[in-house]
């Protein structure tokens, strides 16, 4: 599905993949395709990294799976942490941020604060929760009162599955804090609140950077709006095809959707484009 016309293969070195929505199914899985086809990619000789919103508890077992070296991407790109889980660098939100955005969640939606290592919500039984564990790769610590954790907050989401209420709350945030955070929807449920430099198009400038393969070599593909950072970042890049049409239109390609191995058949269709470039 995934058209490479246009795009010089050859110079394609880099690929970094997001992880919910592109690299996992709906089940939040690697799949046997995708794993295969990873290691198609490593043989032709382009390396490969990982960017996401999830923490990095959430990221490193799926580079170990695939066997990649790093550095990787969590919370938007805001930290920066090698395979074996030491941290390059990492931007955090400011106190002051922090506690606007708690004000202007509180009463209205559920929120998780990630700080500290570790992932703090309200409760943990709901879908989100359970799927979140999923994601996460850790347990949350539960809690009623969350003073005391606005200090070096990694990042902050806002839950609900009430979508229109989620932009409101969103819009008013993001007024609100203006340019002391990063305002951006990971998924259609949630609101990710992280530093103004967590984004990932930073993140993929210090991938690129340390593996040492300028930007103008990488390809990124994603799926959701806080994938547009680095997509503007990046020479080339692809969408899924459940992406919303925004993140479609700023594609150079579009491939299946997550359900259908889409990453698997960009993989391919890139290593096709290799083989028998153009004229």
């Amino acid at each position: 599905m995934a058209c490479f016309r246009g795009i010089d293969a050859g110079q394609i070195r880099l690929f970094i993949s997001d992880v919910d929505g592109t690299l996992v199914n709906g089940d939040k899985q690697l799949t046997a395709a995708t794993i295969a086809a990873v290691e198609r990619l490593k043989a032709a000789g382009i390396a490969m990294s990982l960017i996401s919103a999830r923490p990095p508890s959430g990221i490193g077992w799926i580079g170990d799976k695939l066997g990649l070296d790093g550095p990787f991407g969590a919370f938007n790109g805001g930290t920066i942490f090698c395979a074996d889980g030491k941290p390059v660098e990492a931007h955090h939100l400011s106190q002051d941020a922090a506690v606007d955005t708690i004000d202007l969640f509180e009463g209205r939606i559920e929120y998780w604060i990630f700080a500290n290592g570790c992932w703090y919500a309200h409760e943990g039984d709901n879908d989100h929760a359970k799927r979140e564990r999923v994601s996460a790769n850790q347990e949350p610590v539960v809690r009623d009162d969350f003073s005391g954790l606005t200090h070096k907050v990694d990042k902050i989401v806002g839950v609900s599955d009430d979508y229109a209420l989620l932009d409101k709350i969103e819009e008013r945030v993001r007024n609100r804090l203006g340019d002391r955070a990063n305002v951006v929807r990971s998924q259609d449920y949630y609101c990710d609140i992280t530093a103004p430099a967590a984004n990932k198009g930073n993140g993929v400038a210090a991938i690129a950077e340390a593996i040492g393969i300028p930007l103008d070599a990488t390809l990124v593909i994603g799926d959701m709006p806080n994938d547009l950072p680095m997509f503007a970042r990046a020479r080339w890049k692809g969408a899924m095809g459940q992406a919303p049409a925004r993140v479609r239109d700023a594609a150079d390609f579009v491939t299946a959707s997550n359900d259908e191995d889409g990453v698997a058949k960009a993989i391919d269709a890139l290593l096709e484009a290799r083989a028998c470039p153009a004229g």
